[in-house]
């Protein structure tokens, strides 16, 4: 009886299935709101925790980098490693004052839930600071982060805080990420594949909501 194949090119497989994982997640990238657009010298602001930070690989990987060169627009990496929303709220100002950006991609809340903190509090920080960013007139767009579970999936806050404010949002892909372990580099944290694709997701976002071209 003859053997089944075995792929000879375990590299090309590899990569086909991050591409079709990939063009799932652009599918599934959502957020109706609308943006104004983004102009050659304008500045983005990747506000939030370790996920920003790029734990898991090196800066030059971690989303915001990708980002940067995948739109030639500045992107700045203002993450801070552990930090919760409580943290997050308590910084911002001074953040904004420093880099005035003209759009926020806010990623933020997840150690909130690892810390298994009050949701509605986490929901009243991440609010705040939205408010804050709005009444400076920086645009802001959301992402949806999970909370801890066998099925993953952003916790409802957000869709309720992009519907509060009016906010493009994309509710679904760290989560899924986050749910397949080869795009992971431990239990929270992506690779330089998965910070690549949500690059790419986030990416997609904007141009959704007509920020980018």
């Amino acid at each position: 009886m003859k053997t089944l194949l075995q792929p000879r090119n375990t590299k090309r497989w590899h990569w086909l299935a991050s591409a079709v994982f990939a063009s799932l997640l652009l599918l599934s990238a959502c957020g109706g709101a609308r943006l104004d657009p983004i102009a050659p010298g304008d500045r983005i602001l990747a506000f939030g925790d370790s996920l920003t930070v790029g734990v898991g690989t090196g800066r030059d990987d971690a989303y915001p980098a990708v980002l940067q060169r995948m739109t030639n627009i500045e992107v700045i990496n203002a993450g801070v490693s552990g930090e919760t929303s409580a943290q997050g709220r308590q910084r911002l100002a001074a953040v904004l004052d420093e880099y005035r950006p003209d759009l926020v991609i806010l990623c933020h809340g997840g150690n909130d839930f690892l810390r298994r903190q009050d949701t509605s509090a986490t929901k009243a920080n991440l609010a705040a600071m939205i408010e804050l960013m709005q009444s400076r007139g920086i645009q802001v767009v959301l992402i949806g982060v999970p909370e801890p579970g066998i099925f993953l999936s952003s916790a409802k806050l957000y869709a309720e805080l992009a519907d509060e404010f009016d906010l493009p949002i994309d509710n679904k892909t760290m989560a899924d990420l986050q749910g397949k372990p080869s795009f992971k580099s431990d239990q929270v944290h992506l690779n330089r594949e998965g910070y690549r694709l949500f690059a790419e997701a986030v990416l997609t976002l904007l141009r959704d909501a007509g920020a980018l071209s």
